[in-house]
């Protein structure tokens, strides 16, 4: 079963071993880093990183969770740069560890956030970047009903280089009931 929760300062033990056991298949995908992946995902960096995205959350700018599978933490789901006023918007972000990939985990852990999004927190829009090349993540996004919009050249420094990557967003209007359902009706769904 998958499940969403708030991050706790005790996942430092698991967010350092899935950051550091997916490295080959995170580090290509994700923002470039001052230091190198080991060192920045080591456990006493998960410290300093809950407490700025606890920070972030307590503003009204981000949600960070976890995503558990069958109680046990497989990767974590972001929505971040959360919006007000006219816009109502948001980003999600997300990564899984590479045992449950392939499963529906990440396309349920989206349709969560998203329901979330459009429900509790009231938004209107929820977007994501993706690069062209991550078959996987875009999978992921267009089974949970994201459509694409727009090519952003050189949007990101990802793996030493600034990359296109590909806008992909969703509103509320496009969801009848609840994302939730709608990856159940397709059968994409982890429960």
């Amino acid at each position: 079963m998958v499940t969403l929760r708030p991050i706790r300062a005790r996942d430092a033990r698991q967010w350092s071993r899935l950051r550091l056991l997916n490295r080959a298949e995170l580090e290509p995908w994700e923002p470039s880093g001052d230091v190198d992946w080991s060192r920045r995902h080591a456990v006493a960096q998960w410290h300093p990183l809950c407490a700025s995205l606890r920070s972030q959350a307590r503003s009204g700018s981000l949600v960070p969770l976890v995503i558990e599978v069958d109680g046990a933490y497989a990767g974590q789901i972001t929505l971040g740069n959360i919006s007000r006023g006219q816009l109502q918007s948001a980003w999600v972000g997300y990564w899984v560890d590479r045992s449950v990939t392939g499963r529906g985990v990440a396309t349920t852990a989206v349709a969560l956030a998203v329901d979330h999004a459009f429900g509790r927190l009231g938004l209107h829009r929820v977007e994501a970047t993706v690069r062209p090349e991550n078959a996987g993540s875009r999978a992921v996004l267009a089974h949970a009903g994201f459509r694409e919009e727009g090519l952003l050249r050189r949007y990101l420094h990802v793996d030493g280089a600034w990359r296109d990557h590909l806008l992909v967003a969703i509103t509320a209007e496009e969801v009848a009931d609840s994302m939730v359902a709608r990856v159940v009706r397709t059968g994409r769904a982890r429960f």
